[in-house]
């Protein structure tokens, strides 16, 4: 395609442009839909699962708080209890894990789908020239996306900060609590926490999934040049078509013209409209229309007729029917039955009396 600048670039991308640059695997891709999938799998985690995980924990450690003289400090043993801690602790977080891991796919696929594209796999030197690198990461979408990072990251801070001051004034109340009124509390501590900074996030998401469908229809926008050759390399060069298509009028008129001499009569209004007719009995059940014409194509079937001495007949409120209701190689419709019929006898008439 042509190469212009972007002031030039003012219309809005084609879907032809959209699959293209799909199947390049440039799509709206927004991060805060991931993020905002994944508090939300460790949110779910924390409220389905958080009494399951402080009991494993408080199973975990009770023994080395009720018993610690009991606990065998041998190199064997203590690998023994590690390798039970690792287990114990992979077999509380693996449900939090698989669900993060949904989360995670289940973003990509609610924004664009499924998608597999190789076009960042193949090695190009636009991706190790330090230029481009530079362009890249000092580019006005960099400075922007920075920006945001620093933008969320004040308003999800300054919502945790609130959310977290009336339980750092309320910590004295955890003294003399039991340990495992001490962790129901901190479950509950954290489940506000995360309920906080989850609604944070999603107004934020709602933001940024806009904002980046926005830019990626905004980075693929064309100029009429850009147009103009997707229309030419797709429905063909429009001079090429047009000429293709009056070469195909021009042999179907000469074929028209050439079906005239074989017209029983050839009905007029007077210059305006020509239409021919021929009606045979023994294979039609309805006079046809075999050429038809206005001005220029008229007077021509009109020549054409003389020529062959086929009879001329002025009737212009037929003349304009025939032309508007009923195409070339068509029997005519019931409706002009009577005044062709009327027509034909005539004709036939001045043939008898010839004779």
């Amino acid at each position: 395609m042509a190469e212009s600048d972007d002031s030039q670039k003012t219309e809005d991308p084609t879907s032809k442009r959209l699959d293209d640059a799909r199947k390049q695997g440039q799509v709206a891709n927004s991060r805060e839909v991931n993020n905002l999938f994944m508090m939300l799998a460790l949110t779910l985690s924390v409220v389905m699962f958080g009494s399951t995980i402080v009991g494993d924990i408080k199973n975990l450690a009770l023994p080395f708080v009720e018993s610690t003289d009991q606990i065998p400090t041998d190199i064997g043993h203590l690998q023994m209890l590690g390798w039970r801690l690792f287990a114990h602790m992979l077999m509380a977080g693996i449900v939090p894990l698989i669900l993060a891991l949904f989360a995670a796919f289940g973003a990509s696929y609610l924004q664009f789908g499924l998608l597999w594209s190789a076009e960042h796999l193949m090695p190009s030197l636009q991706k190790i020239s330090p230029m481009a690198g530079f362009g890249r990461i000092f580019s006005m979408r960099s400075f922007v996306e920075f920006l945001k990072g620093l933008a969320k990251i004040a308003i999800v801070g300054a919502v945790a900060v609130s959310l977290l001051l009336p339980a750092v004034r309320d910590v004295h109340r955890l003294i003399g609590l039991e340990p495992v009124q001490i962790l129901d509390t901190m479950r509950s501590m954290v489940v506000h926490l995360l309920i906080g900074i989850l609604s944070v996030i999603f107004a934020i998401t709602v933001f940024d999934f806009f904002y980046q469908r926005f830019q990626h229809v905004r980075s693929l926008r064309m100029s009429r040049q850009e147009l103009k050759d997707e229309f030419r390399d797709t429905e063909g060069d429009p001079m090429v078509k047009g000429r293709l298509r009056q070469l195909r009028m021009e042999r179907a008129r000469r074929r028209m013209m050439a079906e005239v001499p074989k017209s029983d009569v050839v009905v007029t209004n007077p210059t305006h409209y020509a239409v021919a007719l021929k009606y045979d009995q023994a294979t039609m059940s309805a006079p046809r229309v075999i050429a038809k014409g206005i001005d220029r194509a008229a007077q021509r079937i009109r020549e054409i007729a003389k020529e062959h001495d086929i009879p001329v007949m002025e009737n212009p409120p037929l003349a304009r029917g025939l032309h508007a209701a009923v195409e070339v190689d068509q029997e005519i419709p019931p409706e002009f039955y009577k005044a062709v019929a009327e027509v034909i006898s005539y004709i036939m008439k001045l043939r008898r009396g010839r004779r």
